[in-house]
């Protein structure tokens, strides 16, 4: 008789919000000291409040999180692969680096150094730079993949210039009645 192969499924397990990260060690060292036969443990930094197992069936969930500090319970139903996917699959850096942000470049000539973003062209996955620690204003563009998100800087202004001097417009030929008047 051949051995037939368990379908594995994604069970979500509710956690204390900000614990996920210490659930997810927890659970690891559970399973590895009980030989439970979990195959992963997913803790995605945007879902708050969820850890994501992914075994055979929901009795292997329980024992691997029966008292467990910071577990909650778990979530029956199922969780599709495209789901979890979603946050663990990395984003393109020009999807993620915006106008003013402060980013390090990681590769190429210039890496180690630190630059603040001037323009992103998201088609040609391209990012002009201004070096900080240059002494004068150096822009240089590079792959988007050169270089490192390291904080977000303020969102660019609109222009707010052309909407007070399109209220302030004036006649030039009142303008130029009135000196004629004077």
């Amino acid at each position: 008789m051949a051995a037939s192969k368990a379908v594995s499924r994604i069970f979500a397990i509710r956690t204390t919000a900000g614990q996920e990260q210490n659930v997810a060690l927890l659970i690891e060292r559970r399973c590895l000291a009980k030989k439970i036969p979990i195959k992963a443990i997913i803790a995605p930094q945007d879902v708050r409040g969820y850890v994501f197992l992914e075994t055979s069936g929901p009795n292997i969930v329980n024992i691997a999180i029966e008292d467990v500090k910071h577990v909650k319970g778990w979530v029956s139903g199922k969780v599709d692969y495209d789901d979890i996917l979603k946050f663990i699959k990395p984003k393109p850096v020009s999807e993620i680096v915006d106008i003013n942000d402060k980013v390090e470049i990681i590769a190429g000539p210039f890496k180690g150094m630190q630059a603040k973003v001037t323009r992103v062209d998201k088609t040609k996955s391209e990012i002009t730079l201004e070096l900080l620690e240059a002494p004068y204003t150096l822009p240089i563009t590079v792959h988007a993949e050169q270089v490192k998100l390291i904080s977000h800087g303020e969102a660019p202004k609109a222009e707010a210039k052309e909407v007070d001097t399109s209220e302030k417009k004036t006649d030039i030929f009142k303008a130029f009645e009135e000196l004629e008047e004077e």
